[in-house]
């Protein structure tokens, strides 16, 4: 064995001891999964259309860690179950924020899904999944198709913009049971937080089953066509660019019509689903949110109505999160 063969090993070695690090977790590591998608039966024939139009056949499925792309302390990759044919995008991706203890260790607490907002850089999102880990809980940032690491040459394409939501309903639900089987998390309580896109997300994963345990919805509600067609700034955007790309509003109204949140509003858990919005949103006007809350059936408990705009919210994170900390942890009412 040559100098130069021993070196290259001792660099290999160095390598792989870094990816593994002190969490007891090793890049490539791999855990099986299945789904537990179960989605009660609808008398409701548009309520019924909707869940058939959502749901997919339960099937295993693996779990893979591989090494942190500059957040989190890992990426958690899994498959979609509904392919797009698009190979980097349908390669779910995750952003995993390791709880620990006073030590610095791993330690075994519950976890919360975080799905992002429709920015490129998931700011917002990344607040929520920092902010969380700091109260004790591994956060998990989910990439929506075509963000983060499933970027790909498609990525962008008006055409694809709503469509790609009904994957994206799919991969958030199908996380609750990627993220079960991971070390140190606490598969007894897992919850999920979505806002303004991932919000609209969020909603309608609640309304598909009851997978979660406790589900955070802010700054979204019902009625998407009604946002992107009279919503103004990050609304008027989207807008724009759909117009541009040839999509009319008889068409933005069909597509968004499979996502939508208020046609399965009423099968939401009402004792663990709460809703924050802005009484002076101008992104997503505040009928749509009242909407959905009494679709859902959800009470003043669970409706919290705070005096902000959708931008302006991001001044109140530091009496959001303790107040998802609690909820989180406190038994459903």
């Amino acid at each position: 064995m040559t100098r130069r063969t021993i070196a290259l090993i001792l660099i290999a070695l160095t390598f792989c001891a870094r990816l593994a690090h002190a969490d007891g977790l090793a890049a490539g590591s791999t855990f099986p999964s299945r789904d537990t998608l179960n989605c009660a039966p609808e008398s409701l024939a548009d309520a019924a259309a909707c869940v058939e139009g959502l749901r997919w056949k339960p099937a295993d499925f693996t779990v893979r860690i591989e090494a942190a792309t500059g957040q989190g302390d890992w990426l958690v990759r899994f498959p979609t179950p509904i392919p797009s044919g698009d190979e980097v995008n349908d390669n779910v991706s995750m952003e995993w924020h390791l709880a620990r203890d006073p030590e610095g260790k791993p330690k075994l607490a519950p976890a919360i899904v975080i799905v992002h907002e429709s920015g490129r850089g998931m700011v917002a999102g990344r607040l929520f999944a920092q902010g969380l880990r700091l109260y004790g809980f591994h956060t998990f940032l989910i990439h929506l198709p075509g963000y983060g690491a499933r970027t790909s040459a498609l990525t962008g394409d008006p055409m694809k913009m709503l469509p790609a939501l009904k994957q994206a309903i799919a991969d958030v639900r199908r996380a609750r049971d990627a993220v079960s089987v991971l070390p140190f998390v606490d598969k007894s309580l897992i919850g999920l937080q979505g806002t303004s896109l991932g919000g609209f997300v969020t909603a309608t994963v609640a309304g598909l089953d009851r997978g979660y345990d406790r589900t955070f919805i802010l700054l979204a509600g019902g009625n998407i066509a009604d946002v992107i067609l009279t919503g103004t700034r990050d609304a008027a955007g989207l807008r724009k660019r759909l117009t541009e790309a040839g999509i009319t509003e008889a068409q933005i109204r069909l597509h968004s019509q499979a996502i939508e949140p208020m046609r399965i509003a009423h099968r939401v858990d009402p004792t663990k689903t709460w809703l924050f919005t802005g009484l002076k949103d101008e992104v997503v006007p505040p009928a749509c949110s009242l909407a959905f809350a009494a679709a859902g059936k959800l009470d003043a408990a669970h409706h919290i109505q705070l005096p902000v705009g959708h931008y302006t919210a991001a001044i109140l994170m530091p009496l959001i999160l303790p107040r998802i900390n609690e909820l989180m942890r406190a038994r459903s009412e």
